[in-house]
């Protein structure tokens, strides 16, 4: 009889761990679809509001693993993909809205992105409600209207060019730095580098000239171009909303709400103690709060 009984006892054991264990696996993927559903269901709510086709350029900086190892992500040939197949199935009589979030990327990707925007010949959208930066503001300045938040920011486009011990190195600043020392004062290797800085420096004004050109005219488009590729700033440097109005560009402050609860569907890997925390339910102000009562 003990025998049976543990036996059995084994069993339920056995069950009770295989039930677990295929939990264990099935409801991440589970987690992952409903995410997936609640995006969607924004994306409709969005598009229904816009009366056209949304895309969401969404790029969070995250890290992975037990050890915290930083991954960053960017605009990369794959987002341009996909992002080219939207514009592809999208009417040319029906807005285009594109929401951005990232701190760019590949130059060529975001180009492509870019210039498929233009090319769009319905209304097109750029949605900021926090950063685009870099390759983001690229994708930004090919749209009719550009919608941020207060406080989003832009940034330069000045190019950066990879250097394998200095990391990304200003287009602009090579050159500068050429300027000043001399050609005969310089290695040979950093003349290539120079003449390669010259380059991505003119190739990046004329296509910021070439996407702003219909809408701003010639002399505010080379103007733009000249001040958003010229060095003025750091690559990081944050262009607020009344800095990009004041270049000319056109901005709305009015930003629908389901897209800052998009936002909320795209969240960071949660680390060991948060960085910010907050009660999250909106708050009355005083003299509503005392009539309501």
């Amino acid at each position: 009889m003990e025998a049976a009984e543990f036996l059995r006892l084994q069993a339920d054991f056995t069950f009770i761990f295989w039930i677990l264990l295929f939990f264990l696996f099935l409801w991440p993927q589970y987690r992952m679809k409903a995410l997936q559903g609640a995006r969607l269901n924004l994306i409709k709510k969005l598009e229904e509001k816009i009366k056209g086709r949304v895309v969401t350029l969404i790029h969070r900086q995250e890290r992975i693993g037990l050890f915290g190892i930083p991954f960053y992500r960017y605009i990369d040939i794959e987002d341009s993909e996909q992002v080219l197949r939207a514009i592809r199935m999208t009417p040319d009589d029906m807005p285009l809205a594109v929401v951005i979030h990232t701190p760019g990327g590949l130059v060529l990707a975001a180009a492509q992105i870019a210039m498929a925007l233009k090319e769009h010949k319905a209304k097109t959208i750029a949605i900021i409600p926090h950063y685009a930066m870099s390759g983001g503001t690229l994708i930004a300045l090919a749209a009719d209207e550009i919608w941020m938040d207060p406080h989003a920011v832009l940034g330069p486009v000045d190019p950066q060019l990879s250097d394998p011990r200095r990391g990304a190195v200003p287009a602009i600043s090579v050159l500068k730095a050429l300027e000043e020392k001399g050609k005969e004062r310089v290695k040979e290797e950093f003349l290539v580098l120079a003449d390669v800085a010259e380059k991505a420096v003119k190739q990046m004004e004329e296509l910021v000239y070439n996407l702003t050109r219909e809408r701003l005219g010639e002399e505010k488009a080379r103007k733009l171009a000249r001040i958003m590729v010229e060095g003025r700033w750091t690559h990081d440097y944050p262009i607020t909303v009344e800095e990009a109005r004041s270049l000319g560009l056109n901005i709305k402050t009015e930003i629908p709400q389901e897209v800052y609860d998009l936002m909320e569907l795209y969240p960071q890997p949660q680390a060991i103690r948060p960085s910010v925390e907050f009660i999250p339910t909106p708050y009355l102000p005083p003299t509503q709060r005392r009539t309501q009562r």
